[in-house]
């Protein structure tokens, strides 16, 4: 009797383990056939942010392959900074820097930043924020077109002392109730175009690493 009731037992547990194998397999299998459309979705989604801020006919290199990596602590950046070089014919149109302000007011703000080869900016986006919906998030163009005020300028326009939010003296708008994130924002685009102008050329001597 005790055997009967053990092999009853033993019953919930196999199926439960066929069932768990079953998931695994499938997962796994599922996984397989879609990492290449995923990889490919991924890649798309990443030309077409930094195609929005240099137009692809004004390049011809492969953008996405065509890129550096940055140590945060030379531009200021909470991490890693990746460099995608845009070339014409070899000569260098643009470089896009993705930066990460480490003093948002909900923490960490990554941007891209364009720079332009005559160290003018091409456009700045927000990839990813957690600041405040209503208030801090206008730095999105998704949200309010505050970040498009960025194009065009350079460290000529404004001035040193311009590259600051109003309210520290500088040209930049504020945010009613939020001014922290607006100067974390300003302050990253500063420290990149600063670096982008000492060191522009030499970023495009540089081999790109396997």
């Amino acid at each position: 009797m005790k055997r009967i009731y053990a092999k009853l037992l033993e019953q919930p547990g196999i199926i439960l383990a066929g069932f768990a194998l079953f998931g695994t397999v499938a997962l796994a299998l599922a996984f397989d056939f879609t990492k290449d459309q995923i990889a490919a979705n991924e890649r798309s989604a990443t030309l077409s942010r930094l195609n929005a801020l240099v137009d692809h006919q004004t390049y011809d290199n492969d953008l996405l392959a065509d890129t550096l990596e940055l140590p945060a602590a030379a531009l200021g950046s909470a991490d890693v900074v990746t460099v995608y070089r845009a070339r014409k014919q070899g000569t260098p149109v643009a470089a896009l820097f993705t930066v990460t302000a480490p003093d948002g007011y909900s923490g960490r703000i990554r941007l891209i930043v364009g720079v332009n080869a005559d160290q003018t900016l091409a456009g700045v986006r927000v990839l990813d924020h957690k600041e405040t919906p209503g208030l801090g998030d206008k730095i999105d163009v998704e949200k309010s077109d505050w970040i498009l005020r960025f194009n065009g300028k350079s460290l000529q326009n404004p001035t040193h002392t311009g590259w600051a939010v109003r309210k520290d003296g500088g040209e930049f708008d504020q945010f009613t109730g939020a001014t922290i994130t607006p100067r974390a924002v300003v302050n990253a685009v500063k420290n990149t175009l600063d670096w982008s102008q000492q060191h522009f050329n030499t970023l495009f001597q540089q081999e790109v690493k396997p």
